[in-house]
């Protein structure tokens, strides 16, 4: 039985045999054309089973990088957030960053289904040599300091069932290793997105926490910033807050995911629906953690600034009991384990698309010695940083989101100018809706930044 339609076979192997006679053809380009005969064969047998499995084998991306959004330095934020100000307007403020976040993300899912490029390639091949080398180093040094927040945040999440540290943290990254061994991307990804399931542990640990009607109702409310409170520290928060929801590092992941997974403009709508869905899955998640240290630890009126993921699954422990700790923990490890990942794989990618090596993890190690070299130093990096005694790790968890807040608004503009370019992207560039809704990110960004910045100038302390 035939998968492919004639015209698209004889197209294929016209397309192999030149990249053959090129001396071109490699390991990754043989797993896409396989990965697109499978979708094409599911398309064309049409049968719940099969949409079902069309399904599973498009979906990934938008999922991944939102459930690896609420990585540990943002369980930690969003824990120090309902520590700090208890049920306030930051859960409204959470439910608001779904849509930010599917606006942005999904305007890299277009970009890569359309162009087949990865982001810091259409960076370097659009806008010069410099801005693309630019974009790639700002992205590898931010993700190379937030590696060390997943790390922190692994190594408290198992140092609280009692691996000693060291090894807890060395075994992590000895694993997300093994699995880059697999040498085939949506093996990978369905491997991390199993892990990824763990995020959802907050939902049932929230009830542990016996939230009110009264409760649920003041947290969908707009009570405004609460009375007393510094405002330094409620913009640094928000700040952060929004940092941990949209971050450089994840529209140079998806896209380059999207195109590593072979999709095209055919697959845009189940990258849509991956997106969304991973989207909302991020701001139910986001507002879970919120309500927990906001029942459990706001009462209590203890500084959490400075407290590391173990500090808080140590407290919730003692207020809920020990198995609501190893819920705690266990979602923490998760979440630094999920991001480590994506983390990893977006600057490795990025330095790849920009020295213009081989970047795909369809690749044997031996054709991307360069693009794996980037992983290895990204996991290892990282997780040795953490084992440093005496380092602050509490408050640096919360200044990298800040850092990633401060550096979104040109990586924004980027994009909005690579999916407005009609030579690139045809009838699949931006809606009117959608260019205002940027735009406004952009400023409400930059505002932010400004107003905290004067703040700080002025003597206000966090």
């Amino acid at each position: 039985m035939s998968i492919l339609p004639n015209s698209s076979k004889a197209k294929e192997g016209h397309d192999a045999l030149k990249q053959q006679a090129n001396g071109d053809i490699k390991y990754e380009d043989i797993v896409r054309v396989k990965e697109r005969r499978e979708i094409e064969h599911l398309r064309s047998e049409k049968s719940p089973l099969n949409r079902l499995l069309l399904i599973l084998l498009l979906v990934g991306p938008g999922m991944l990088v939102m459930l690896a959004d609420n990585d540990a330095g943002g369980v930690i934020t969003y824990a120090i957030t309902g520590a700090t100000y208890g049920i306030s307007i930051f859960i409204p403020f959470l439910l608001l960053m779904i849509f930010v976040a599917y606006i942005v993300q999904e305007m890299t899912v277009r970009l890569g289904a359309v162009t087949h490029r990865g982001h810091a390639e259409m960076i370097f091949s659009r806008f010069g040599k410099g801005w693309g080398l630019f974009s790639m180093a700002d992205l590898i040094i931010v993700n190379f300091l937030t590696m060390v927040t997943e790390f922190i945040g692994m190594g408290a999440g198992l140092l609280f069932i009692g691996v000693p540290l060291v090894y807890g943290v060395l075994i992590s990254a000895g694993v997300l290793l093994l699995i880059l061994s697999i040498r085939r991307y949506l093996t990978i990804e369905k491997i991390i997105l199993l892990f990824a399931v763990f995020n959802l542990i907050y939902l049932p640990l929230v009830f542990l926490a016996h939230p009110t009607i009264s409760d649920i109702t003041k947290a969908f409310s707009f009570s405004g910033i609460p009375l007393g409170s510094s405002l330094t520290t409620f913009i640094f928060l928000i700040i952060a807050n929004l940092g941990t929801t949209i971050a450089p590092w994840m529209l140079f992941y998806q896209q380059s995911a999207v195109v590593d997974k072979g999709s095209t403009k055919e697959d845009l709508l189940y990258g849509k629906l991956d997106t969304f869905v991973g989207a909302v899955l991020m701001g139910i998640v986001s507002v879970a953690i919120v309500m927990l240290t906001a029942l459990t630890l706001h009462a209590h009126g203890a500084s959490t600034l400075a407290y590391t993921g173990l500090d808080f699954a140590n407290t919730i422990s003692k207020v809920l009991g020990q198995y609501a700790g190893v819920l705690f923990s266990i979602g923490l490890f998760e979440a630094g384990f999920v991001a480590a990942f994506a983390l990893s794989s977006s600057s490795a990618w990025a330095y790849g698309e920009v020295m213009n090596v081989p970047h795909s993890l369809n690749r044997k190690f031996g054709e991307a010695k360069a693009f794996y070299s980037i992983f290895f130093i990204s996991i290892l990096g990282s997780a040795l940083v953490v084992l440093i005694p005496g380092a602050p790790l509490g408050f640096f968890t919360l200044l990298v989101q800040i850092m990633a807040t401060i550096l979104m608004p040109p990586a924004l503009i980027f994009l909005y100018l690579l999916v407005n370019d009609r030579s690139l992207m045809g009838d699949k560039v931006n809606g009117k809706f959608t260019n205002i809704a940027v735009i406004s990110i952009i400023i409400a960004i930059i505002v932010m930044n400004t107003i905290l910045a004067i703040l700080l100038v002025k003597g206000g302390k966090i």
